[in-house]
């Protein structure tokens, strides 16, 4: 089984994209963020064809968004993170699929709107950690992923690549990404790629020929799930086609 997450950065200009990454990886879940349309205005239409089951969470104003695709049947089981009414960002999606749980998620980045917006990512950090320790004491099977908008360690950024007052960089952040792996949750890529794990965000411009980049995408398995582990990567192919999103997908294997 493959579980795969991309942000698109607008899946409107890139579906060509997503479909190309679906074709190369057959995926059994992709999680999409920054889909940034409402769900309406998602381009269904252009993924009809691929076999995929599809489900949309969007966002007025353009912004946000997430939606996965699957090739198995699922039941959604939220459309927000619980624990904070006034939140309407579309930021996450939850799953139940072959006794899993599986969320696709799209972290707040925490650097705009001041001490407010660094405050709301790390309240939404802690309601990620509630909503996880539920499903771990109900010994559910579960997997988080998506844009977390953390580099866990220094080792996941290129250095000099950000202020070490940044948002994806502060203590505060950091503490909150281990909180959930003190839980029982396994950073995914680090786990396979404990000295080398790739990079999968880099800005526009000189950034990704140079690999001046970002590990913020992250797979956090429970324990039942990363028994099953095998493989897992970095599509930087997608990184490298003409007009990419400046993520590329991250993708895991589980037996």
């Amino acid at each position: 089984m493959r579980l795969a997450t991309f942000n698109v950065n607008s899946v409107r200009k890139r579906a060509a994209h997503v479909l190309r990454f679906l074709e190369r990886h057959q995926p059994d879940y992709l999680f999409l963020q920054e889909t940034r349309c409402k769900a309406e205005e998602f381009p269904t239409a252009e993924f009809d064809s691929s076999g995929y089951r599809l489900h949309v969470v969007g966002q007025h104003g353009g912004r946000n968004g997430v939606a996965v695709l699957s090739k198995h049947a699922f039941e959604v089981t939220e459309e927000a993170l619980p624990g904070e009414a006034a939140d309407d960002h579309a930021r996450f999606i939850g799953v139940r699929a072959e006794g899993m749980a599986l969320a696709g998620i799209s972290l707040p980045n925490g650097n705009s709107g001041g001490a407010e917006g660094f405050q709301y990512k790390l309240r939404w950090m802690d309601r990620l950690v509630d909503w996880t320790a539920e499903r771990l004491e109900q010994f559910q099977p579960t997997a988080v992923l998506g844009d977390w908008n953390v580099c866990p360690t220094d080792a996941d950024l290129a250095p000099g690549a950000l202020p070490v007052t940044d948002a994806l960089v502060r203590p505060e952040s950091r503490a909150r990404f281990r909180a959930l792996c003190h839980l029982g949750m396994t950073d995914a890529l680090a786990a396979l790629h404990p000295a080398d794990a790739p990079y999968t965000y880099w800005d526009y411009g000189a950034a990704f020929n140079a690999n001046r980049g970002l590990r913020i995408d992250h797979i956090l398995l429970s324990a039942e799930l990363t028994e099953r582990l095998v493989g897992c990567g970095v599509d930087t192919e997608a990184r490298a086609e003409d007009q990419p999103s400046d993520h590329a997908p991250v993708w895991c294997d589980l037996r």
